[in-house]
């Protein structure tokens, strides 16, 4: 009999730590603002251009090399007119703190966003599938059931696209997005978006703004920068990459020891706008 208490207490016991967070995958060293602002986090980063895309032009993967675990997959598309390079600092950034990365090109510059979402997705399908390639440098370190999606401009809009059509996918973050006739209520999955103030391609109340106050069900943020323009988050920026960072850490892998850096307010200089709602 007290056996099976104390087999029933255990199993409580760990459904309470499961409900509460405490088996969340925890790659890496405990954060810290220092460590999320730095050019590049505790990990070692490979790199390799996919030698088949399948459903989009180009693709380029960066991956820890020392993760000493699986890891989730984050999948990146550019803006109109635009090339991979628009985005490539998240590469690096995303994957020396426990991420594959693949940054894509699409079949044309000039894709809307619902195309460019289609390709993202089919990157993101391609780059988890060559996790059980057993010839690929990313055998056996991809978990697929932890994904993510960002974007820029059209790609933003893309992003966002992508996470409504696939509620799956557990983190979110466009950047100065672009969609019309699309609308993002139902979208449920954990969206992050960077805006930038002075933006006359993408203005912030049409766009990143009525995005933004659309959702309604899931956790969500907007971060702005001040006087930004439409570039303005194509370059590194220390409070831009801990906020991607840490939104990625806390809702794809459910990594509760970056919720502070997830969900509060950053209050760095040259931020004009921050808002937040669910982020826990």
């Amino acid at each position: 009999m007290k056996f099976q208490q104390l087999i029933k207490a255990t199993v409580l016991a760990g459904a309470t730590l499961l409900a509460s967070g405490a088996f969340a995958v925890q790659i890496g060293p405990n954060p810290t603002k220092a460590s999320l602002e730095a050019s590049s986090g505790p990990f070692t980063v490979g790199k390799f251009t996919i030698s088949r895309p399948s459903g989009y032009a180009a693709g380029t993967v960066y991956y820890p090399t020392n993760a000493g675990a699986k890891v989730g997959v984050i999948s990146i598309v550019p803006g109109f007119v635009s090339y991979q390079s628009s985005v490539a600092w998240w590469g690096p950034r995303l994957a020396s703190h426990g991420f594959v990365v693949v940054t894509i090109d699409t079949n044309t510059t000039v894709d809307q966003p619902d195309s460019r979402s289609r390709q993202q997705l089919a990157a993101l399908d391609q780059v988890v599938a060559l996790g059980n390639n057993s010839s690929s440098p990313l055998y056996n370190k991809i978990d697929g059931t932890r994904t993510g999606v960002m974007g820029w401009s059209m790609g933003g809009g893309g992003s966002l696209i992508s996470a409504k059509n696939r509620p799956s996918i557990k983190a979110a973050a466009p950047q100065a997005p672009w969609a019309s006739l699309t609308s993002f209520s139902s979208l449920t999955v954990p969206t992050l978006i960077f805006s930038c103030q002075s933006d006359i391609v993408a203005p912030v109340a049409t766009h990143a703004n009525s995005f933004y106050n659309e959702m309604s069900r899931n956790p969500k943020q907007l971060l702005e920068k001040t006087l930004g323009d439409h570039f303005c988050m194509n370059s590194a920026n220390p409070t831009v990459g801990l906020k991607g960072v840490a939104w990625m850490k806390r809702f794809i892998d459910g990594d509760t020891r970056y919720t502070t850096f997830a969900c509060s307010n950053p209050n760095a200089f040259g931020f004009s706008d921050f808002r937040t709602a669910r982020c826990s």
